[in-house]
């Protein structure tokens, strides 16, 4: 059993339950795009581009589109990102989004050392209590959230970011629109 297993398992004996996901999209459609993503990856930021600018606009009324945090080792200050996303989802739902869309467009600009610094002028700039959101870095709940995910992506063979998943078929760090659009439009017209 691993160390990431007993965190996870630990977190579950705890009672500590995922919280709610923000779903971009229709949170109530059957048809689910699962993305998991570390918050300092170039290929994510592409990704994020293309949910925003094509993938939302064209599918968002009969779509969920869910994020899943899968952290890399290469990228030291993703794990801390990913862990303030959580909590602002389930502290400010309504500024998550945001918070991703932001992070990854500064992620050349960040570093370990400067993350702190960049979730406080982000917190202040977007009505978001500073205070709160640089204390969940170190919040075991929430990093057992992050945990969690990255597990489950390992589980089902995540290895890349992003790796994006429609009715179950992955499509892994570099992707085309049109290739992820042929895959909801099948994933649609099989409901």
């Amino acid at each position: 059993m691993t160390a990431a297993t007993i965190v996870v398992l630990a977190a579950a004996a705890a009672g500590f339950a995922p919280a709610q996901r923000v779903v971009e999209g229709n949170p109530a459609s059957p048809v689910r795009v699962i993305a998991y993503e570390s918050l300092a990856c170039g290929d994510c930021a592409v990704y994020r581009k293309m949910l925003d600018e094509k993938l939302l606009p064209k599918y968002g009324a009969r779509v969920a589109f869910e994020h899943r945090d899968f952290p890399l080792a290469k990228q030291p200050w993703s794990r801390a990102a990913a862990v303030a996303a959580r909590c602002l989802e389930e502290n400010a739902p309504e500024k998550s989004v945001q918070f991703r869309r932001d992070i990854l467009s500064a992620r050349h600009g960040i570093a370990p050392d400067t993350l702190e610094a960049w979730l406080t002028a982000w917190a202040g700039r977007n009505g978001v209590d500073a205070a709160i959101l640089v204390a969940s870095l170190r919040n075991e709940r929430y990093q057992a959230l992050v945990e969690s995910d990255s597990q489950d992506g390992i589980a089902r063979g995540v290895s890349r970011t992003p790796t994006v998943f429609v009715d179950g078929a992955p499509f892994i760090e570099t992707f085309t629109v049109d290739e992820i659009s042929n895959a909801i439009d099948r994933a649609l017209a099989a409901q």
